[in-house]
């Protein structure tokens, strides 16, 4: 994730004319950014998508086609491919969100482990532990996935694809340091 502010930046200068590019920030000519909203390059905004009033999209983030981020929303260094949407107060850090992902209301995607003394991020997957060499990377979230209001995704969570997590839900694949 620690790129992915230059892959996007990178990404600036092979965009077609419908989109408005001003001081490293693509916005598509049929996207909607609020007043209010705020934008902090490098950033895309593709097609038909809305970005809320008060929502904080920061560097290194390509919202795909037909998107939404509600109020009070943030994104950091984060992919969100078409169809996704943060309903409002969300915030989703250093992650991929997949195509028709939903979260809704206070749901997070945490992406630092506060908690603990070792702060480098490792992904469990099935009975592997991958370690990132980073301290700084949410979750890959799998297409159609929902997750709840006020619901937390731990740093280095992986969900499948169409997964449900239930409101107040705290979901962390690592066990406890």
């Amino acid at each position: 994730m620690e790129q992915l502010r230059e892959i996007v930046h990178g990404l600036l200068d092979g965009l077609g004319s419908d989109f408005r590019i001003e001081d490293g920030i693509a916005v598509h000519r049929t996207a909607t950014v609020e007043d209010g909203a705020s934008l902090k390059a490098p950033v895309i905004v593709g097609p038909r998508c809305l970005v809320a009033q008060g929502s904080l999209i920061r560097g290194g983030c390509w919202v795909d086609e037909d998107c939404i981020v509600g109020p009070g929303s943030e994104l950091k260094t984060t992919i969100v491919f078409r169809g996704s949407k943060l309903a409002h107060f969300n915030i989703v850090g250093d992650s991929l969100l997949g195509e028709d992902v939903n979260l809704e209301a206070g749901a997070i995607i945490a992406n630092h482990r506060n908690e603990r003394d070792e702060k480098s991020i490792v992904i469990q997957y099935g009975d592997r532990a991958i370690e990132t060499a980073t301290t700084k990377f949410g979750a890959l979230v799998g297409d159609g996935t929902r997750i709840g209001a006020n619901a937390v995704v731990a740093p280095g969570v992986i969900l499948a694809p169409r997964t449900i997590v239930g409101r107040w839900a705290l979901i962390d694949q690592r066990p406890p340091a």
